[in-house]
């Protein structure tokens, strides 16, 4: 009889423990250190109200969550629209599920570099990230200007390839005369004096440029339930932010940046790159369109954006709490 319920106490045992793992299922999402990536951080906080638990990794680029989510590293990943692009365009197995923010890019140049316009590039040296979304709005910029431009000497215009953690030093080291940056880094460069806006790129086809979340197609098709849980905690992280712009300055810049950029940055910051939900295909295609036109990403053709941006899942998330 004691055995008898002593085994009935296992076998209770045993699904009280498979519903807490079901509970705490693990998403693993690669993110980059930005003031409008914020929101996707959040998620984890809030994760285990959402029934599952989020791991985050921080990437220094886009192209580097695309290389994790190829060698099978992670479920989740945001990252501008042209390294999803491109990495749907190289065969990565992904889909776009969801935007969380859009604009996010600036062109500035040196306080004395007596750069105006994208004309006065011409002659000029021009940082900018290998592969970003601030590469393909320069070259759009470029080209509408009629502008050629390599890396090499001898043309309009001379590119700098930097890391965008490089891309404030060497403007304000003189190393270059202009840079097209992300935020906060475009902020912080003109708040500390050393750079002036010249424009925000937001004129070519592309309009604003929309940051984009891509979920694997396994994760997709094979974890659906944990999938929703994990959409459903994205539209209510994005929602607190958008709501709350106290608990989003905090939250950025106290655990995101541990206290390294000011209010002022975080405020010109997310002017110029407010939080989202949403996304389209159109846009997915004009960008990749644009990319091919210029050779960013170097793909041979650009991949048709209604065969892999997929936004049912947050089209459900967003119609479950009541949000537009």
């Amino acid at each position: 009889m004691k055995a008898h319920v002593f085994g009935k106490t296992l076998a209770i045992a045993a699904l009280l423990a498979a519903s807490g793992a079901q509970a705490q299922d693990v998403v693993r999402l690669g993110n980059l250190k930005f003031a409008h990536y914020g929101a996707v951080s959040y998620i984890k906080e809030i994760a285990p109200k959402c029934g599952i638990k989020v791991e985050e990794r921080i990437f220094a680029k886009g192209l580097d969550v695309m290389q994790a989510i190829i060698a099978g590293e992670l479920d989740v990943g945001t990252t501008a629209s042209e390294a999803a692009i491109s990495g749907r365009a190289g065969g990565a197995p992904i889909y776009v599920v969801a935007g969380f923010a859009k604009g996010g890019a600036r062109l500035v140049a040196r306080a004395d570099a007596n750069v105006k316009a994208v004309k006065d590039l011409k002659g000029k040296k021009v940082g900018v990230t290998r592969g970003g979304i601030q590469e393909v709005l320069l070259m759009a910029e470029l080209q509408k200007a009629g502008l050629s431009a390599d890396p090499a000497p001898g043309k309009d215009v001379q590119i700098v390839y930097l890391a965008y953690a490089d891309l404030n030093q060497a403007l304000l080291g003189k190393n270059i005369d202009a840079m097209m940056q992300s935020e906060p880094q475009s902020s912080q460069a003109i708040n500390k004096g050393f750079g002036v806006e010249v424009l925000k790129p937001y004129d070519t086809p592309i309009g604003e440029p929309v940051r984009t979340m891509v979920m694997t197609e396994k994760f997709y098709n094979t974890k659906r339930p944990v999938a929703e849980k994990f959409m459903r905690c994205f539209v209510m992280a994005t929602s607190a932010f958008i709501r709350d712009r106290a608990l989003a300055e905090k939250y950025v810049r106290e655990v995101v940046f541990k206290g390294q950029i000011t209010k002022d940055d975080f405020d010109d910051a997310i002017s110029n790159s407010p939080y989202t939900y949403d996304i389209t295909p159109e846009h997915i295609q004009t960008t990749a369109d644009i990319m091919f036109k210029t050779g960013v990403g170097r793909m041979a053709k650009p991949p048709v954006a209604k065969d892999w941006v997929k936004t049912d899942l947050l089209d459900e998330a967003k119609k479950s709490l009541n949000i537009k």
